[in-house]
C-alpha cells in the first residue's frame, strides 16, 4: 500500500468517526441533558460575576 493511499484511507476513516459521533450527539439522554444545564448556570454565573466587576471598576473610577 502506497503512502497516499494509506494517507486517503485514515483521512475517510477519521471523517467517517467524526460523523458517527456527531449524529450520535443528537440523542440525549438526562445525564447530558443535566450535565449542560449545568454548563449553561456556570457560563451564566461567570458572566454576572464578570459584569459585577467592571459595575464595581467603574464605580471606583467615578
Amino acid at each position: 500500500m502506497t503512502t497516499q493511499v494509506a494517507k486517503k484511507l485514515a483521512i475517510a476513516l477519521f471523517m467517517a468517526l467524526m460523523a458517527g459521533g456527531l449524529i450520535a450527539c443528537d440523542d440525549q439522554g438526562p445525564a447530558e441533558e443535566a450535565g449542560e444545564n449545568i454548563d449553561n448556570a456556570v457560563e451564566d454565573a461567570g458572566e454576572s460575576m464578570e459584569e459585577l466587576g467592571e459595575d464595581m471598576e467603574d464605580a471606583a473610577e467615578n
